[in-house]
C-alpha cells in the first residue's frame, strides 16, 4: 500500500506516520516546508495546503491518502476573515486534495472529520453515523461541508471515500480542554464538578491510529461514515477520580448544582468550555465493529495510562 499523509506533524498525523512506519507500509508525508527527519520518498513538499496546492508529485506512486490536515478549532470563530480562512482550507483544500488524488488514480481517501458534524451533545441515545447532521460551529459545518463535497467527487469520479468522525482524542501530547483539566489535576484545584452525572465517550490515540490504518485497507470500509471510541462511556466526575488515581495525585471533587455552574462559566466567559466538560456526548461504534470487525487494541484505562506516561495500567 502506498500510503501519502497530510498533517504529520500534527497531534494524530505523528503517532500515525510512527505506527505507519513500524508497520513497514513506508508512509510518505505531505509537508509544508523541509524536514530533516523526512527526506528522499518520506517527505514532499507541497507547500501551504490550500484550494490551488499541487498535489502532483506527492500523489506518485501512493494509493491510498489518509487526509488529517485541517485548520482545528481553538475557540469560537468570528468574523468573516476567520471564517473565510476555515472554508479555504477544510472545505476547498480537501476537496482540491481529492480531485488531484482520483486524477492521479488513487485507489482510496480517508478522511479525518470529526463527531461535531452529528452536534454538540447527546440525549438519550448515542450520536450515529447515520444520524441527520447537526453541527453547531463553524468548525463542525465545515467539516460537514466537506464531507458532502467529498461524496459527491467520489460519486463522480470512482474514489473510494472513508469518512471518520472520532469524539475527543486523549494521548501524550494532547491539548485543549483535557490538558486544562490535567493542569488543574496537577495543581490541586478543586473542582466544583461532583454533580455531574453526565456520560462521555473518549477514543485513545493509539486506538484511533489504529482504526485509521485499518480503514486504509480494509475492502469494507469503502465508503462508510465511521464513528468509534475506546468502548467505554464514562461521567466526568469519573474520568477525573481516574486521572488523579493514575498522577497520583488527590481529586478534590466538590458538588454544585449544574445550574450554579453554568451561571458562573457563562459571567467568565466560559460557557462552551463548560459544556465540553459537563455535557453528555456518546457515539455508537457499534456498526463500525460490525462492519470491520475491528476492536480497540487499549482499554480507555491503558489509554489513559499511555497520555500521562505511566504504562498500561
Amino acid at each position: 500500500m502506498g500510503l501519502l499523509l497530510t498533517g504529520s506533524t500534527g497531534f494524530i498525523g505523528q503517532a500515525l506516520e510512527a505506527e505507519a512506519s513500524q508497520r513497514g507500509l513506508a508512509p510518505r508525508c505531505a509537508l509544508r516546508r523541509p524536514a530533516a527527519d523526512k527526506t528522499g520518498q518520506r517527505g514532499v513538499v507541497v507547500g501551504d495546503i490550500g484550494p490551488d496546492t499541487d498535489w502532483q508529485a506527492a500523489l506518485v506512486g501512493r494509493s491510498v491518502v489518509v487526509h488529517l490536515a485541517a485548520l482545528a478549532h481553538r475557540g469560537p470563530i468570528n468574523g468573516p476573515q476567520a471564517l473565510a480562512e476555515l472554508q479555504r482550507v477544510n472545505v476547498q483544500a480537501s476537496l482540491n486534495l481529492a480531485r488531484q488524488a482520483a486524477a492521479a488514480g488513487v485507489r482510496r481517501l480517508v478522511y479525518l472529520s470529526s463527531i461535531k458534524v452529528n452536534g454538540e451533545q447527546t440525549g438519550e441515545r448515542p450520536f450515529r453515523a447515520d444520524d441527520p447532521p447537526r453541527p453547531e460551529d463553524a468548525y463542525g459545518r465545515s467539516k460537514w461541508q466537506a464531507e458532502q463535497g467529498l461524496r459527491a467527487l467520489a460519486a463522480q469520479t470512482g474514489l473510494e471515500l472513508v469518512i471518520i468522525r472520532p469524539p475527543l482524542v486523549h494521548g501524550p501530547g494532547v491539548k485543549g480542554n483535557l490538558a486544562r483539566l490535567l493542569g488543574w489535576l496537577q495543581g490541586g484545584w478543586p473542582l466544583p464538578l461532583a454533580s455531574l452525572d453526565n456520560r462521555r465517550s473518549l477514543l485513545g490515540l493509539d486506538n484511533l491510529v489504529d482504526l485509521i490504518l485499518c480503514c486504509a485497507e480494509h475492502p469494507q470500509a469503502a465508503g462508510q461514515c465511521l464513528l468509534a471510541s475506546d468502548g467505554e462511556d464514562v461521567s466526568t466526575p469519573e474520568l477525573i477520580r481516574r486521572l488523579g488515581r493514575i498522577m497520583q495525585r488527590p481529586t478534590r471533587l466538590l458538588p454544585l448544582p449544574a445550574a450554579v455552574l453554568e451561571q458562573a462559566a457563562a459571567l467568565l466567559g466560559k460557557g462552551e468550555m463548560l459544556r465540553r466538560l459537563t455535557g453528555s456526548l456518546q457515539v455508537d461504534m457499534g456498526p463500525t465493529q460490525q462492519r470491520l470487525g475491528w476492536t480497540p487494541p487499549l482499554s480507555l484505562e491503558q489509554g489513559l495510562c499511555r497520555m500521562l506516561g505511566v504504562g498500561d495500567g
